[in-house]
C-alpha cells in the first residue's frame, strides 16, 4: 500500500517555489499510504537524480530544482526490504543501453525471486521485490513500450508503475492497483496519484487556476507522457489479472506453509498489523485454505 505521485510542467509556467509546493503538498498527502520511506527522481541539468530517504516525506523537505519541469514520487510502506536500507527504496535508478531511468512500483510482486532465478538476472544487493521490474526492462536493453510491456506481462502481483526517463518522458504502466491522474491543459499542467482521494486533497489545498480534466487509464494500458505533454498509449496483456481472480472461484486446500516461506509470512503478518489484523487472522485464513499470496492480495485489494 504505498503511493506514487507526480506532476508535469511542460508549458515551463512554473517558478521553482511552485513546483515545491506541488511536489511536496503531494508527497506528505501520499503518506496515508506510507510513511517508512519518501523519495522523488527529476531531471537537471541534463542529468536524472534520485532523491530518497528513510521516514515521512513531511520530514524529508523535497526540492525542486529550477530546471526541472517533470518529478516523480513514491512514499513507502515496507513489506519487503528494510526501509532504513536506502537502496531498497524507490525510485530505483535503471539503464537501459544509456538511456537512465527512474522507475516506481505501488503493490505488491509474487514472483520476482523466480524471474532472477530463470532468467539469470543480475545479482544485487537490493531486497524490494519491485526492483526486478527494473532489471527486466535493462534486460531488454531498451526503455520503449515493447520493454514495458514485456516487463509487465511478466511480473505477477498487483502493479501499478511509473518511468522516468532522462529525457522528461513519463510512463504510466497500469496494471490492477490504483492510478489517478489530471490535466491542466490551458496550464501546460499534469499532476497525479495513486487515488482519486490523495489527488482531490492535494487539488482542493493547492487551489490552482483552470478547470481540471480526468485522463483515464485502465488495466492494461502504458501511457507515455513527452516533454511536450503529448500522450501516446499502448497495451499490454492482462490475461493473468483475469486469471488472478478466477483463482478464487476454485475449490481451496487446506493451507501449509514451507519453511522457505516462513520469512514471507513474517512480512505479511507485519503488513497485516499495520492494516489492523492480527496474527492469528493470518493463521486462520491459511486453516481455511487461502494461500500467501491471496492473503496479500486482500490486504492490498480489499477482497478474499
Amino acid at each position: 500500500m504505498c503511493c506514487l505521485f507526480g506532476m508535469i510542467d511542460y508549458k515551463h509556467t512554473l517558478s521553482r517555489r511552485q513546483k515545491t509546493r506541488i511536489v511536496r503538498t503531494l508527497a506528505e498527502l501520499s503518506e496515508e499510504r506510507g510513511t517508512d520511506a519518501a523519495g522523488i527522481a527529476y531531471n537537471s541539468g541534463g542529468t536524472l537524480h534520485i532523491d530518497k530517504h528513510p521516514g515521512a516525506a513531511h520530514t524529508l523537505n523535497f526540492r525542486v530544482p529550477r530546471d526541472s519541469s517533470v518529478v516523480m514520487g513514491h512514499t513507502r510502506m515496507t513489506t519487503q526490504g528494510s526501509a532504513l536500507k536506502t537502496q531498497n527504496n524507490h525510485p530505483f535508478a535503471g539503464n537501459a543501453q544509456g538511456m537512465p531511468f527512474a522507475l516506481a512500483h505501488n503493490g505488491a510482486l509474487y514472483n520476482d525471486r523466480l524471474l532472477r532465478k530463470t532468467l539469470k538476472l543480475p545479482n544485487t544487493n537490493i531486497e524490494t521485490d519491485s526492483y526486478v521490474a527494473v532489471q527486466l526492462i535493462e534486460q531488454m536493453e531498451a526503455l520503449n513500450f515493447n520493454s514495458l510491456r514485456h516487463m509487465a506481462e511478466e511480473v505477477e502481483g498487483s502493479f501499478c508503475f511509473t518511468v522516468l526517463d532522462r529525457k522528461n518522458n513519463l510512463y504510466i504502466v497500469k496494471g490492477d492497483n490504483p492510478f489517478c491522474l489530471v490535466h491542466y491543459p490551458e496550464k501546460g499542467l499534469y499532476l497525479y496519484a495513486s487515488t482519486e482521494r490523495i489527488l482531490g486533497k492535494a487539488l482542493l489545498l493547492l487551489n490552482l487556476p483552470g478547470t481540471p480534466e480526468l485522463v483515464e487509464l485502465s488495466c492494461g494500458d502504458i501511457l507515455r507522457i513527452n516533454s511536450h505533454g503529448r500522450q501516446k498509449r499502448e497495451r499490454f496483456s492482462v490475461e493473468q489479472f483475469l486469471f488472478s481472480w478466477a483463482s478464487y472461484f476454485q475449490p481451496k486446500k487446506v493451507g501449509l506453509v514451507c519453511d522457505e516461506d516462513e520469512a514471507y509470512l513474517d512480512e505479511l503478518k507485519t503488513t497485516a498489523s499495520w492494516c489492523g489484523y492480527d496474527s492469528k487472522w493470518i493463521d486462520d485464513c491459511l486453516a481455511e485454505g487461502f494461500s500467501l499470496d491471496e492473503i496479500e492480495e486482500f490486504l492490498y485489494c480489499g477482497e478474499l
